[in-house]
């Protein structure tokens, strides 16, 4: 069974998803880093191809990690966006939601300028985001951790008590 990460920038996929896969024994793949080794940053994607491309590429990165097995997964933000990327998702393991708040990711992603969905008002950007991906989060996952506060390690805790 494989653990996927969903949730928005800033949430913790990534450094959640390395510690729980050394806890767990098992493998780490991040949809985000399987495009941008094979076709370049992400932002450079946006600007030069857009949304609608990358968001083809992450259809292919999730099929990939998909065929996967004990592995941890971490998934882009808008991944879950695209209904055939949730029933691949839900197919091969167990998706669980890191919630984050505005206030937190805000603290999280200050300074972080390589985020295109986030140029420009990076508060008004992540409000708006986070009021369309919210349900659709909420809808997808198998297990709901709040990670507001927490340290990647205790947010590993908690996911670990919770797939038992």
């Amino acid at each position: 069974m494989n653990i996927i990460l969903a949730g928005m920038p800033g949430s913790g996929k990534s450094s959640v998803g390395e510690a729980l896969a050394r806890a767990l024994g098992y493998g780490f793949a991040d949809t985000d880093k399987i495009i941008t080794e094979r076709y370049g940053e992400i932002t450079e994607i946006f600007a030069k191809r857009g949304e609608e491309y990358f968001r083809q590429l992450e259809r292919e990165a999730v099929e990939e990690v998909c065929r996967l097995s004990n592995a941890v997964v971490a998934t882009g933000g808008g991944c879950l966006l695209n209904e055939k990327n949730v029933k691949c998702l839900k197919s091969c393991g167990k998706i669980i939601y890191l919630k984050t708040s505005v206030k937190e990711l805000l603290k999280r992603l200050e300074g972080d300028f390589t985020r295109p969905l986030l140029k420009g008002d990076a508060e008004g950007n992540l409000k708006r985001i986070y009021g369309a991906r919210k349900e659709i989060y909420e809808r997808a996952a198998d297990i709901t951790v709040i990670t507001d506060g927490k340290t990647p390690d205790e947010t590993v805790k908690e996911i670990l008590e919770k797939v038992k």
